[in-house]
C-alpha cells in the first residue's frame, strides 16, 4: 500500500536518543540521562491516591469530550491563583496531552496550505503535526540577541494565518516577559495572523513568574499539559483555553478525534493541581540542578549557552566543537555514558551546531553526568 504525502514526516530525534540509551543500558551499561524533557518524579502521590480510591468506586468510562467539569474548573481557578485572571472554565478543554491540544488548535484555526510560524529553535513536533496535517510550517530563525524568542519584526511579510510562541520555550528555556508577549501578540493581529502560546512548562521558573497570554488578551488559544510541573509525562493529560465563541468548534472536533480525554488520568490530574508542597519540592531540585549545570557545562568546555528562565533545558551552541551535533551525540552516549539531544530536532538549518541538555533528572544524575562531561571533553580536547 501507498503511504500519503503527509505523512512523510521527520523523526523526533530525541526518542531516537533514548532507544540508543535504552539498548545501552541492556547492554548493562549505566547511562545519565540528560535528553529528554521528562521530570524523574512520578505524579505527585495525592494524584495516586485519588486514582486508587476512584477505580474502586468508578468504571472510568468515557467523560464528556471537554472534560470532567470539576477538573475543568480547577484549571480555571488555577488561573486566578497563578497569574490573578478570572477565567470562565467553559472555555478550559481537558486534551489528551499536549499534544492533543495541538492538534485540536491547528484544526480549528487553519485551513490546509496555511503558513503558521514557529521559532526556531523550538519544539520539533510543531513542525511535524502542521506539516502531517497538509499546513505549512514556516520557521522564523530566532537570535541570541532576542534570547532565542521571535519578536515582532520577525513577522512582517510572511504571510501567517498563524504563529506558534512558547514560553518557557523548549530547548532553551528563555522566556518572554510581558511587553515582548504583548508586542507579538499585537503583530500578530495587525497580520491577521491567530495565536496560540504554548504554556506547558509555566511553573518551572526560577527568577520570575511566566506570563500567560490570558493577561493580555482573550484572543488567543492557550495549551498547557499537566507533564511538566505537575510529573504527569505517561498520563497524558493536557488542557488548553480557547475564546468563548471557539468552544463549540473544538467541542465537535473533540468529539470525533479523540471522545476525550484518558478518565482516569483526569481524576488524577484533578488532584494533583493541590499537591502543591510536592510540586514545589521538585522545582527546588530543577533549580538546584539548574545551577549545576550553569556551572558546569562551561568548565567541560559548553560555554555557549542560552541562561535557562525556566523549563529544565540548557541550550548550548557548540559549533567551536562540531558541525554534525547527531554524531557528536552519538559519540557523547558512546564514550561518556550521556544522552544529550541533537539540536537538529529543533532547528532543521542551524541545529547542526547545538545540543539540548536537560536537568530534569535527580541531582545525584546530574552531578554525575556533568563529571563524566568534562571527563570526555578533556580527553576529545
Amino acid at each position: 500500500m501507498r503511504n500519503s504525502s503527509r505523512s512523510k514526516v521527520d523523526p523526533f530525534i530525541v526518542m531516537d536518543v533514548m532507544e540508543a540509551a535504552r539498548k545501552a543500558e541492556e547492554q548493562g551499561r549505566h547511562i545519565i540521562h540528560m535528553e529528554v524533557g521528562q521530570p524523574s518524579t512520578g505524579a505527585p502521590s495525592g494524584a495516586r491516591r485519588a486514582l486508587a480510591q476512584a477505580l474502586d468506586q468508578d468504571a472510568m468510562g468515557y467523560t464528556v469530550a471537554l472534560g470532567l467539569p470539576a477538573l475543568r474548573r480547577r484549571i480555571a481557578q488555577l488561573y486566578g491563583e497563578w497569574y490573578n485572571v478570572d477565567l470562565n472554565p467553559e472555555r478550559v478543554v481537558v486534551t489528551p496531552g499536549s499534544s492533543g491540544a495541538f492538534i485540536l488548535s491547528f484544526t480549528s484555526l487553519f485551513d490546509s496550505g496555511d503558513r503558521v510560524g514557529i521559532g526556531a529553535p523550538g519544539y520539533p513536533s510543531y513542525r511535524q503535526i502542521l506539516s502531517a496535517l497538509g499546513m505549512q510550517p514556516v520557521d522564523i530563525e530566532t537570535s541570541a540577541d532576542n534570547r532565542l524568542q521571535p519578536v515582532a519584526a520577525d513577522l512582517r511579510g510572511q504571510n501567517l494565518a498563524g504563529l506558534m510562541v512558547a514560553s518557557p520555550a523548549n530547548p532553551t528555556g528563555t522566556m518572554l516577559d510581558k511587553p515582548a508577549l504583548a508586542s507579538l501578540m499585537q503583530a500578530a493581529e495587525e497580520e491577521g495572523a491567530s495565536f496560540i502560546s504554548d504554556e506547558i512548562y509555566h511553573g518551572l521558573e526560577y527568577e520570575a513568574k511566566a506570563v500567560t497570554a490570558l493577561e493580555i488578551s482573550d484572543q488567543a488559544y492557550v495549551i498547557n499539559s499537566f507533564s511538566k510541573y505537575f510529573s504527569m509525562t505517561g498520563w497524558r493529560v493536557g488542557w488548553m483555553v480557547v475564546p468563548e465563541d471557539h468552544i463549540r468548534t473544538i467541542e465537535r472536533i473533540a468529539q470525533n478525534m479523540f471522545i476525550c480525554a484518558p478518565h482516569a488520568s483526569q481524576v488524577a490530574a484533578l488532584a494533583a493541581i493541590d499537591c502543591r508542597e510536592e510540586l514545589e519540592g521538585n522545582l527546588a531540585v530543577y533549580a538546584k540542578n539548574r545551577q549545576l549545570m550553569l556551572k558546569g557545562l562551561p568548565q567541560a568546555g559548553f560555554s555557549k549557552i542560552a541562561p535557562p528562565d525556566g523549563a529544565f533545558y540548557v541550550y548550548a551552541d557548540v559549533s567551536d566543537l562540531t558541525t554534525d551535533s547527531l554524531s557528536f551525540a552519538a559519540e557523547i552516549l558512546e564514550k561518556a555514558g550521556v544522552a544529550v539531544t541533537p539540536g537538529l530536532d529543533f532547528d532543521p538549518l542551524r541545529g547542526a551546531t547545538t545540543l539540548r541538555f536537560s536537568y530534569a533528572r535527580a541531582t545525584a544524575d546530574i552531578e554525575e553526568g556533568l563529571a563524566r562531561l568534562k571527563t570526555f571533553m578533556k580527553g576529545r580536547g
